[in-house]
């Protein structure tokens, strides 16, 4: 596995001269490197070099398969960080069709800026992320009860059927306190299949009201950070 880099370290320019010979390098990965999995490959506004993803970061590579370069393409004419734009459209899903109504919603200030969040009661980095959401001013935050744990659906139920499941699911990750054992129609059968509808594979997962959705716990600092990088 390659060490994971930040949101914005890579590119989305397109040659229309490299896309006859995209072929000839998934041909030349394969033959040389088959047990590497490498999709989305594309070329790129720097003839010869091709991005791709591999282990959900973006790379790049020449026609021939020998060589592979991680960091950002930057346009010099303007500064633009064009793996800034891939990264994005890679990992971008649609914000309108997120069905909220399945979350639970916490409205913080005016509530201006959104953000939706996939956590497991039982994930410790969700813990975490759950401590520096309460940092945030001005958001409403939808939390989509994401129990990828099989010990964790039953306590994920209880938390949807408590009289007021925000408190429920606060007092839960934050002090540990279990919520009574409760059962109703609730909406975890739905967000699991939501989940992999979306690609959702760990938790906790951010999705920002652009539709852009990443994997990790982040401190509170590093969401206002990427707020601003997105222009939110």
């Amino acid at each position: 596995m390659l060490k994971k880099i930040g949101i914005f370290s890579l590119l989305s320019c397109v040659s229309a001269l490299g896309f006859a010979n995209v072929e000839t390098l998934k041909s030349n990965l394969s033959k040389q490197y088959p047990n590497i999995q490498v999709t989305n490959i594309q070329p790129t506004a720097m003839n010869g070099l091709y991005s791709a993803s591999l282990d959900n970061q973006i790379i790049y590579l020449d026609e021939s398969a020998q060589h592979m370069f991680i960091g950002s393409m930057v346009r010099l004419k303007d500064q633009k960080n064009l793996t800034k734009d891939l990264v994005i459209q890679q990992n971008t899903v649609d914000w309108k069709q997120l069905p909220f109504k399945d979350a639970i919603k916490t409205v913080k200030g005016n509530g201006k800026r959104e953000l939706a969040v996939f956590s497991d009661p039982n994930c410790p980095y969700c813990k975490k992320l759950e401590a520096e959401l309460d940092k945030l001013n001005d958001v409403t935050i939808y939390t989509f009860i994401y129990p990828l744990k099989a010990q964790s659906v039953a306590v994920s139920q209880s938390v949807w059927c408590d009289a007021n499941p925000a408190y429920a699911w606060k007092n839960l990750l934050q002090k540990n306190v279990q919520p009574q054992q409760k059962t109703c129609a609730n909406p975890i059968e739905r967000n699991l299949q939501l989940g992999r509808k979306l690609a959702v594979d760990g938790t906790p997962t951010l999705i920002f009201s652009n539709g852009f959705k990443m994997v990790g716990a982040r401190s509170a600092a590093d969401i206002q950070t990427i707020w601003k990088e997105l222009g939110l």
